[in-house]
């Protein structure tokens, strides 16, 4: 597990037996991204780590974006752990 954090925004790297996962918080509403855990498929991004699908994405980029609305600040003011820099296709 990583983490990592930018202003009042908190993300959470970890791995489970079947997916990554690198979760965001911020101000009590969250988001997650979760990729399989051989890192080959689409990204898939829900409300909670263990919540249902809302979208999914092949880059990393457009999947930061759709977290970034759901917390309601830029992409760019996401912090993404180390371990994550490298979901996407």
């Amino acid at each position: 597990m990583s983490e990592a954090s930018a202003g009042d925004v908190e993300a959470r790297y970890y791995e489970t037996d079947g997916e990554r996962v690198v979760e965001f918080s911020r101000e009590g509403r969250t988001a997650a991204i979760a990729q399989n855990v051989d890192g080959y498929a689409m990204l898939k991004v829900r409300p909670t780590a263990d919540g249902d699908e809302l979208e999914r994405y092949y880059g990393f980029d457009m999947a930061l974006d759709h977290v970034a609305e759901l917390l309601g600040v830029s992409p760019y003011d996401l912090p993404v752990p180390d371990d994550a820099s490298d979901m996407g296709m």
